[in-house]
């Protein structure tokens, strides 16, 4: 696979495919970013809220997916949207024909995998050396990551790492920001108490949290195997734009 990185806006995006699927990704990212910043424009308050939003009746389907996975996560939709925009490029790249496809956006990952992969779980000072072994299966799924130390996201807790997994990308995003959100101190009882609300919610398969050189986890979460985190693959954003998607 080739590994493409590009950006637009805020938007920080590792693609990896065959080389004939990349554009078909990047113009998914720029449609789908299109659709957002044009909802948001004829809908401010969508674009601001940190609680659960109803879009209006005949809002895109990006819109509605991304108010359906933040209505269940009880976050506000924007904490969909890295896994939303990530998500839908996937789709278009197995609809063109791609039978593999990974696209981080921001550490917001959606797969479509027929060989496994290794992500690499990065929390900064936090616990280190610790990653994801990812099967293949059947569909796209997601494997999100929030976090209260490291980039741009908004939380309300401490987590270095608050990991989510889920075939509904966008929930797993939404979720990811919950449980950040969830963590609020690094005790065995907050934390345990955390990954399990999560897990617990439908569509979500498992959680994964890490504070203060602790983790905890609930529900069926990848292998997780010794990969050290290669800091110049890390995807993020060089060349700030004016929008924080």
């Amino acid at each position: 696979m080739r590994r493409w990185h590009f950006e637009v806006g805020e938007t920080a995006v590792t693609i990896l495919g065959d080389e004939e699927f990349l554009p078909v990704a990047k113009e998914s990212i720029y449609r789908s970013r299109d659709v957002i910043e044009r909802y948001i424009r004829r809908d401010p308050m969508f674009g601001v809220t940190l609680e659960p939003y109803e879009p209006e009746a005949d809002a895109p389907p990006l819109i509605a997916r991304m108010c359906d996975a933040a209505a269940m996560a009880g976050v506000g939709p924007m904490a969909s949207v890295a896994g939303a925009i990530a998500e839908r490029a996937v789709m278009d790249m197995r609809d063109a024909g791609a039978e593999q496809a990974v696209v981080d956006n921001g550490g917001d990952i959606a797969f479509l995998l027929k060989e496994e992969v290794t992500v690499a779980l990065y929390a900064g000072d936090g616990l280190q050396g610790l990653g994801f072994r990812i099967l293949p299966r059947d569909g796209i799924f997601g494997l999100c990551t929030s976090s209260a130390t490291i980039g741009p996201s908004i939380s309300f807790g401490i987590a270095d790492a608050a990991t989510v997994i889920s075939e509904n990308v966008a929930l797993a995003d939404a979720c990811a920001t919950c449980l950040g959100n969830l963590v609020t101190d690094h005790t065995d009882e907050v934390m345990s108490a955390a990954v399990g609300r999560i897990a617990s919610l439908p569509g979500v398969e498992g959680a994964l949290a890490l504070a203060g050189g602790r983790i905890a986890l609930k529900g069926r979460v990848p292998e997780l195997v010794r990969a050290f985190a290669d800091r110049s693959k890390i995807t993020k954003v060089e060349m700030p734009g004016d929008l924080g998607f």
